[in-house]
């Protein structure tokens, strides 16, 4: 948190709250992507495995691209790397998933799980990077330890039946897009007052 005395100007001119005031979209694509993906999931929470694990694997693949972008677009300020790796591993990840989508639920499940955990921790780990220049990093922090609670909770409970495993799914990533979304906005808003 700032100290009393301390601008807001001065607070944000350095580090990964920069980059992230800067790059505050590539938040709000992701998050936008994960929420439509969650409703999706609960609308039907019937549709074939496949068409899910492609529209997950569409997903990942935006978002890893709009973080890449993003990180490239601040590069050399606190924390891009951690999203630049982040977003080439949702390309990946996303890539690999829609030539070669998994055979099997279990698979599937597997693949999300470690997603899960991995954007789970860079959250974590980039609220940390922006704590003493932002106040609201908590954002990230409860993104990120609800991500690794349900990649922890799918690892330990893989026999989840289908449509229990698709809720969960569809739950964490609406969860998870919406805190995305009012970071988003929330850095957004600071930036224009800064810029005022």
């Amino acid at each position: 948190m700032n100290n009393p005395g301390e601008e807001p100007r001065d607070a944000f001119a350095t580090g990964a709250s920069r980059m992230c005031r800067r790059a505050w979209w590539v938040f709000l694509i992701g998050g936008i992507a994960s929420v439509a993906f969650g409703i999706l999931a609960f609308v039907n929470p019937g549709v074939a495995l496949l068409v899910l694990a492609m529209v997950f694997a569409a997903f990942i693949l935006v978002d890893g691209a709009a973080n890449i972008w993003g990180a490239l677009q601040n590069r050399g300020r606190d924390g891009w790397v951690a999203v630049l790796i982040f977003g080439a591993l949702g390309v990946l990840v996303g890539a690999y998933a829609l030539t070669a989508p998994p055979v099997s639920m279990l698979a599937l499940i597997y693949v999300i799980a470690f997603f899960a955990l991995t954007t789970g921790l860079i959250s974590l780990y980039l609220g940390w990077q922006i704590r003493k220049e932002i106040s609201n990093e908590w954002i990230l922090y409860v993104s990120g330890a609800l991500s690794v609670l349900f990649a922890l909770l799918v690892l330990f409970r893989p026999g989840i039946g289908g449509v229990a495993i698709v809720y969960m799914i569809a739950t964490w990533a609406i969860i998870v897009g919406l805190l995305r979304i009012m970071f988003a906005f929330f850095i957004r808003r600071v930036g224009r007052e800064l810029d005022a």
